[in-house]
């Protein structure tokens, strides 16, 4: 007789014999399905509800390779360590990795033995990377946070825009996009640019039953004794219940999260730590890691923490300031009780902050003079390279240039690609130096005679200071009249480092792109793209407003934040949130706040003015003025050292247009 387990589907013996389930949860087996079938699909699923099972049991029933773009190099290395423990055979290659590491990954990935390979968007601008992959079969792209592809999310990210052109490129049959946060306007776009269906759109319930979201909108100066005395309790609950846990409060500033967790943890019985984006990258690998292990339970931090951090106890995610959007709220709150434990999402923050996140917005609006700026640098560069009609960019040097800051530099560049204009070629580094840590006769004698005469050759034509020597790309195709020169010589230096024979370190990426001459030319472009760019700016500034309207509501949170995610299960109010057992609060007026006078403002700006005129030979434009006084940073506000001029962010409590207005009337 057969086994009673061969009337099962493929994939359910599968799912049981690799990763040890019976069943699939809710909406997995519809996405499992519709990949199978040999189509594209989206799964939408809240936090901890599976998405990666979506693409990992697929995975091993297609026949080729299944690339996963992720966003984040943890969440790779999370995930790659999940698959080897369940003897699949999985990998990421990423910044981390040695060049033989890499090239053994490479070498697994052609001969099949590799099925899931994990890299990163940036990954996909590497020219050698794109020259390997588009010789690999793939049946499957797997994009995680695939809400980072649209314009119009909350968290977008420039080169995600790119995606559908690389599955073109690669000749990617599939495509599974997933997200735990995106509303259907963002839904119907990521999935219109891999031309997903809409039955292939998979849809589970928003709403968390374990997560108890309380609205108590508090001064700012009571902010601080609130979230210790909400701490304080959590520690008696569970001390009581003998039960370890986290805490995560979510403040806007670097600065006020040393200012919240050097309050707090005085007054604890366990350690209170910030955690930033200023901080290096090992203090915050540091923190993070007594964060999982529970040394420190409790982190006071900026949005920099939390994507990746898959900690099942996460008890409190307290929000001392407002969050960026409904999307960023859920997202922050989703990280509390994975485990199914109930669990408190608490709310302190009031309208009082409301500006401060609108001057975030319009800080990443370029101006129409920059965009200006950025496309006669294009027409300047082509006149030196007119024949290949090429364009080599520095982006800080640009952004600097430009008054345009870098991310929305990038989106810049990548709405030009989107016209056809510019054509990613490839990158590279600049400028290359190294130091040897021994002489250069010992170096040598380690190779054969070819090579160490082309060795000495890349010595010979490099400049040498007291320590460090800088390979002269120039020199060195000169002397060898060889173009290949270049690429030879990198090769080399990155063996010789790999091997402890000397330091390297590469400086200034340079993006190279082919240039459309005849669209970079339309009459109208500059303005075009100015009107993009503000169109985006009203649509961020209402995403911010609709987050207030929907935290201030008397109706309950939870359905509301369900329905603002286009999910219509909830049949009946949640019955624990702050709304629903009756602790409803009105927020409180903002204080109002004095007149402006333009001739104060004119007076304020005069240093500014002056140091403008002085350092770039021009007037400071109103928005750069208005950016000044709101305490907005900017390229050339850095340059000229605005925040010792006197009055950078005098007026960041009041609104952006409320200023500009202000300083027009003197215009």
């Amino acid at each position: 007789m057969p086994d009673s387990d061969s009337f099962l589907p493929q994939w359910q013996r599968v799912l049981q014999q690799t990763f040890g389930f019976n069943h699939l949860r809710p909406g997995q087996q519809p996405v499992v399905e519709a990949l199978l079938a040999g189509r594209s699909a989206a799964a939408i699923f809240p936090t901890g509800s599976g998405k990666s099972l979506c693409y990992q049991l697929p995975a091993l029933m297609l026949p080729h390779l299944t690339l996963v773009v992720s966003p984040l190099l943890a969440l790779m290395q999370d995930q790659v360590a999940f698959l080897q423990s369940k003897g699949i055979a999985a990998a990421s290659i990423d910044s981390s990795q040695s060049r033989e590491q890499v090239q053994q990954i490479q070498a697994d990935v052609r001969s099949g033995k590799i099925k899931i390979l994990m890299v990163s968007v940036e990954r996909l601008k590497n020219e050698r990377f794109r020259q390997f992959i588009e010789q690999i079969p793939i049946s499957l792209l797997v994009v995680d946070e695939a809400h980072c592809i649209s314009e119009w999310g909350h968290n977008f990210r420039p080169d995600y825009l790119k995606l559908p052109d690389y599955c073109a490129d690669f000749k990617i049959p599939q495509v599974l996009l997933l997200t735990a946060t995106a509303t259907k306007a963002v839904i119907d776009d990521m999935c219109g640019r891999f031309q997903i269906q809409p039955q292939d759109v998979v849809t589970t319930g928003f709403y968390r039953p374990n997560l108890r979201l309380l609205v108590q909108p508090t001064a700012e100066t009571e902010r601080r004794q609130k979230c210790l005395q909400w701490l304080q309790h959590l520690n008696k609950k569970q001390s009581e219940k003998g039960e370890n846990f986290g805490a995560i409060i979510y403040v806007t500033l670097q600065q006020t999260a040393h200012e919240v967790a050097d309050y707090l943890a005085p007054h604890l019985p366990f350690p209170v730590k910030a955690y930033h984006a200023g901080l290096s990258s090992d203090e915050r690998d540091q923190i993070q890691q007594e964060f999982m292990v529970g040394t420190t339970p409790c982190i006071v931090a900026t949005i920099a923490f939390g994507m990746g951090v898959d900690k099942s106890n996460i008890r409190q995610v307290m929000h001392y300031d407002l969050p960026k959007s409904i999307e960023n709220y859920s997202q922050e709150i989703g990280r509390a009780g994975r485990d199914g434990l109930p669990s408190d999402c608490v709310m302190l923050a009031d309208s009082s902050g409301f500006q401060v996140l609108e001057n975030f917005v319009y800080g990443d609006t370029p101006e129409l003079s920059g965009i200006h700026i950025v496309l006669d640098q294009i027409r300047n560069n082509l006149a030196t390279h007119f024949n290949d009609q090429r364009w080599e960019v520095l982006m800080t040097p640009l952004s600097a240039l430009s008054n345009i800051r870098l991310l929305p530099l990038k989106t810049l560049l990548v709405n030009l690609e989107m016209r056809g204009i510019l054509t990613a070629q490839f990158s590279y580094f600049a400028e290359y130096k190294y130091k040897l840590t021994m002489s250069e006769s010992e170096l040598l004698a380690n190779f054969d005679e070819a090579r160490q005469q082309f060795l000495q050759q890349v010595f010979n034509t490099s400049q040498k200071a007291r320590s460090w020597i800088t390979l002269d790309t120039e020199a060195l195709i000169k002397h060898t009249g060889d173009s290949e020169s270049r690429r030879r010589a990198i090769v080399a230096l990155e063996y010789c480092q790999e091997k402890g024979w000397l330091e390297l370190q590469s400086k200034q990426m340079t993006d190279v792109y082919r240039v459309d001459v005849d669209k970079l030319n339309q009459p109208d472009l500059a303005q075009q793209l100015a009107s993009h760019f503000a169109e985006k700016e009203r649509s961020e500034i209402q995403r911010i407003q609709a987050m207030l309207q929907l935290l201030q509501q008397p109706t309950c949170l939870s359905r509301s934040l369900a329905h603002y995610f286009n999910d219509f299960n909830m049949t009946q109010d949640c019955g624990h949130c702050s709304v629903c057992i009756g602790k409803h609060q009105a927020w409180p007026q903002p204080e109002s706040l004095p007149v402006l006078q333009s001739e104060q403002l004119q007076d304020l700006s005069v240093p500014l003015q002056q140091a403008i005129q002085q350092q770039f030979n021009q007037a400071a434009s109103v928005d750069l003025l208005t950016r000044y006084l709101a305490g907005i940073t900017a390229p050339w506000l850095t340059k000229v050292k605005a925040r010792q001029l006197g009055a950078m962010g005098v007026l960041e409590h009041y609104p952006y247009a409320q200023i500009k207005n202000a300083l027009t009337k003197n215009q």
